[in-house]
């Protein structure tokens, strides 16, 4: 095994695996990246107990400039191993595997020569049915995982709660996502007939995100009996599935409302964070929102700091006037997702949930909040 190429292309490929080496693991070889060399190119794969990743560089990709003398497989030792290919002197490396699994690395005047295992020893990844697949649009299914994921539970006391629950049924995907305080949910139309009803660990959802490159159109998204595959063209992000059955979020949504404003979500999520300065220095971390048909002011009380008070801009408001208290991050959270987009805010009552929506009526985007009791 024997390869020179560019140590910028290889770095950003190691990186991408790296998101699925963990430190601590009962499996030792886990720790480290796996290398195989072939008449493709240089497959490099990382994995732990929630998530495994493949990348490919492809031999004749430009930018890696790869030069392939031999073929063969090793595993290295993860973090050490990439902190060596950060810190070589010259813009090319060789990578050279020696006998007794040991691998010499140069680049210039500087020489490392490190141990490695057996390729054979590293736990295969799964086989997946290549009939049982759903294209998606790469920046689409990142905006998805955006919109919903900041919503799970960080506990693991309700473990299904830590992942997004995606279902597809008769050409619609819905994304939700709740920690029982707050819930979001996404649907949108896909050319598919597959249905299947799923729950993947919000963290692996947010490594994907970030493992996704810039210029990928499409991917797609395979399904077995406990794991999901994301498949670029140079790239495959496998992940666990959580087990159990999912909360019946639906019926939380409610349909019919007493008050109704439409913010620029922009200038309210900027309103919020002011608010926020004073909460998140008291006991209480609340908000409060006063509404009626004249003007509408956002309010926060630290008897420790102080008091802040700002009348907000808006675009329209109707219905009864009301008082609700809220945890501002949350609202920071959700208004987040929306962008600039101008929102609707929809209230019932100040101890029942309220809702966020985008006032565009062609984006199926809905969130919701439970409000804060105070006496």
């Amino acid at each position: 095994m024997k390869v020179t190429l560019k140590r910028t292309s290889f770095l950003q490929e190691l990186q991408t695996v790296q998101r699925a080496i963990s430190g601590k693991t009962t499996i030792p070889i886990l720790t480290g990246v796996k290398i195989v060399l072939s008449n493709e190119g240089l497959h490099l794969t990382g994995s732990n107990t929630d998530i495994s990743i493949e990348t490919l560089l492809p031999k004749d990709d430009e930018k890696a400039q790869m030069v392939i003398e031999s073929n063969g497989a090793i595993v290295l030792q993860a973090r050490f191993f990439i902190e060596i290919i950060r810190r070589l002197p010259e813009e090319f490396l060789t990578f050279e595997l020696m006998d007794n699994q040991q691998v010499k690395i140069t680049s210039g005047k500087a020489e490392f020569v490190v141990n490695g295992l057996d390729a054979e020893n590293y736990p295969h990844l799964p086989v997946i049915d290549s009939g049982n697949q759903l294209e998606l649009d790469t920046q689409v299914l990142t905006q998805l995982i955006n919109e919903t994921v900041f919503a799970i539970s960080s506990q693991e006391s309700r473990p299904i709660l830590t992942g997004v629950h995606f279902i597809l049924e008769n050409g619609n995907l819905t994304a939700v996502a709740t920690d029982s305080h707050r819930l979001s949910q996404r649907k949108l139309a896909v050319d598919s007939s597959l249905s299947f009803n799923i729950v993947i660990p919000g963290k692996s959802l947010v490594e994907l995100a970030r493992s996704l490159q810039d210029g990928t159109e499409t991917l797609e998204m395979a399904i077995m009996e406990n794991q999901v595959l994301f498949k670029t063209e140079n790239m495959y992000f496998y992940s666990r599935l959580l087990e159990g059955n999912y909360p019946d979020t639906g019926r939380l949504i409610p349909n019919s409302f007493n008050t109704e404003a439409t913010f620029s979500g922009q200038a309210l999520g900027q309103a919020i964070e002011r608010a926020s300065l004073l909460s998140h220095e008291g006991r209480n971390n609340i908000v409060k929102l006063a509404i009626n048909n004249e003007h509408i002011v956002l309010s926060g009380n630290s008897p420790e700091v102080g008091y802040v008070e700002e009348e907000l801009s808006y675009q329209k408001v109707t219905g009864d006037p009301l008082e609700i208290s809220f945890n501002p991050d949350y609202m920071k959270d959700a208004l987040r997702a929306f962008g600039d987009q101008e929102i609707v805010i929809r209230f019932i009552s100040p101890i029942r949930p309220f809702t966020l929506e985008p006032a565009a009526e062609n984006v199926d985007f809905i969130q919701l909040i439970t409000p804060v009791r105070t006496n």
